[in-house]
């Protein structure tokens, strides 16, 4: 089964003389979006990937004469795991300033170390799109809401990514998990930043699992883990630029009783997360159901928004005497609240519409989840 993705048609998003920078979580599929693309192209192109010493010695010479010769004659020019090139933007520079009309396209599973490669060098040189896994708004394509609705247990527990979806057996799509989780999930903050202990960033994450939906001390956090609390922040900053992890800050206009101090934190894939801390009990025998669906359909609504390029800024709402709401979006210069339910509906909070009383309230559940996110 072959999964369309959002960014099939990568012509919309390149231009001459500029890189398309292709970021995202490993194993989501940007080698394969790249390469199915490259086939269909009708332009005479060349691939290559930042693994091969080759192509890194080229490269890493910011000789302009060698890497010139490297690309010319080529109308496109594709780097696959770029990131693994030391100084790429430097080089990728080169190229786009010394050949006229050329395209580019580099891929990189880590965004805070490809990001700083690329950020300043290609400063106005670039386009740059995100891949995350699979989103529901992609698998409308091949499935009918009905269909979506059918199959929502299962991706609340294996998650969305691509290899996942498309295999059949529980006991693969568990082991696929697990070995995303113990061999991809951290290897570039590992790798790159220089982070000697593994547990600790595993223990974390465990952590954060555990408190999906409930605000989090960093205090506390490294309390339980031994370590103080900019390093805990460090580290959350790490997973959030890796793809791992996204938060949610309190929303506030500085009313006494709003709570706007700590952060929820939530997974970019459910799968993932119940890889963690290796539960992949079906849903009717989990009490953490409710978590489990929260991230689901926070994480779904960032995709989307991403996607389709919505200029929002997302919170949550808390008040000192525990009221509530899941979502706050600032969107086109109004309010939209949002109660995420597994099942039934939720009266909006008095004290919210006595303070906001412009804004629009919701309750997101199981039934209408798909209007949603879709």
């Amino acid at each position: 089964m072959k999964i369309p993705r959002f960014f099939t048609r990568l012509d919309m998003y390149l231009k001459p003389n500029k890189v398309l920078v292709i970021y995202g979580p490993r194993q989501v599929g940007k080698t394969t979006l790249l390469t199915d693309y490259l086939q269909r192209s009708k332009r005479k192109y060349r691939l290559d990937s930042g693994e091969d010493v080759r192509i890194q010695e080229i490269f890493e010479s910011r000789d302009f004469v060698k890497i010139k010769n490297y690309a010319q004659g080529y109308e496109l020019l594709a780097i696959d795991e770029a990131q693994k090139i030391r100084r790429v933007g430097e080089s990728l520079k080169i190229i786009v300033d010394q050949i006229p009309g050329i395209l580019v396209i580099a891929t990189g599973s880590s965004s805070f170390d490809l990001a700083g490669q690329v950020g300043e060098p290609l400063t106005g040189r670039k386009t740059t799109l995100i891949l995350y896994p699979v989103a529901q708004l992609e698998l409308k394509e091949l499935h009918t809401p009905f269909e979506l609705h059918e199959r929502l247990e299962e991706f609340l527990i294996y998650g969305a990514y691509p290899e996942v979806i498309v295999e059949e057996s529980v006991k693969e799509k568990t082991r696929i998990l697990s070995e995303i989780a113990s061999s991809y999930l951290l290897k570039d903050i590992l790798a790159l930043d220089r982070i000697k202990s593994s547990k600790i960033l595993l223990d974390l994450l465990r952590l954060l699992a555990f408190q999906i939906g409930s605000e989090v001390s960093l205090s506390e956090i490294g309390q339980k883990l031994g370590i103080d609390y900019k390093t805990v922040a460090r580290y959350i900053d790490l997973l959030e630029k890796n793809f791992v992890t996204f938060s949610l800050r309190g929303y506030s206009r500085n009313l006494r009783n709003e709570m706007t101090k700590k952060a929820k934190y939530y997974f970019f894939d459910c799968g993932i997360r119940n890889a963690l801390i290796a539960n992949f009990n079906p849903v009717e025998l989990r009490n953490d159901r409710g978590m489990l669906w929260e991230n689901f359909v926070m994480m779904e609504r960032q995709k989307k928004q991403a996607y389709e390029e919505v200029a929002v800024n997302p919170y949550f709402w808390r008040t000192w005497q525990q009221k509530e709401i899941d979502l706050i979006e600032e969107r086109e210069g109004r309010l939209f609240a949002y109660e995420i339910k597994w099942n039934g509906d939720v009266r909006e909070p008095k004290s919210f519409r006595e303070a906001y009383p412009e804004a629009e309230f919701q309750v997101v559940n199981k039934d209408n989840y798909l209007d949603f996110i879709i």
